[in-house]
């Protein structure tokens, strides 16, 4: 009887886990913010395969798009409009299981099915969003809304 590898799976907690420390040690000595936020939207598509991923930066009391990973999307975002001005808004998480149902919603593309937008926050003020989306239905959870907001407290320190 021959032996059998066994390979443990990572759960999405191990993987946000092992996508922070990665996210750290890569930004680390970096001092610019544009290099950083490029890499931080590579390095999550490549560890979780969602369909769009990028940043939306508070510029001039609008969110315009930062850098991203994915199909074109909307360039400028008004203050409590769709799932981003909503989490600038109201400085909160939020999750999105069928973004046809959010009122209000931005549909940058019919491919997008769910969204996740993170505030990052510095002192009481969103500077920027990290905004996710995936092409099928209710892809977001509670463990998903801790990684990423973890990932935001790193980011913060860019700016």
């Amino acid at each position: 009887m021959a032996n059998k590898l066994i390979i443990k799976e990572e759960t999405k907690q191990e993987k946000y886990e092992s996508l922070y420390i990665q996210l750290k040690s890569l930004t680390q000595d970096e001092p610019d913010l544009i290099a950083n936020l490029s890499n931080c939207t590579s390095v999550i598509k490549s560890f979780f395969g969602f369909y769009w991923i990028g940043f939306y930066l508070v510029k001039k009391d609008q969110l315009v798009l930062g850098p991203f990973q994915g199909t074109v999307a909307c360039t400028r975002i008004q203050k409590g409009k769709g799932v981003c001005g909503t989490s600038w808004l109201n400085k909160e998480t939020i999750i999105v299981d069928d973004v046809d149902q959010f009122p209000g919603h931005i549909a940058c593309s019919s491919e997008s099915k769910s969204e996740i937008v993170v505030p990052i926050i510095i002192g009481n003020e969103v500077i920027a969003v990290l905004d996710i989306d995936h092409d099928q239905y209710s892809t977001f959870d509670n463990t998903d809304k801790n990684g990423l907001e973890k990932i935001a407290d790193l980011t913060s320190t860019w700016f």
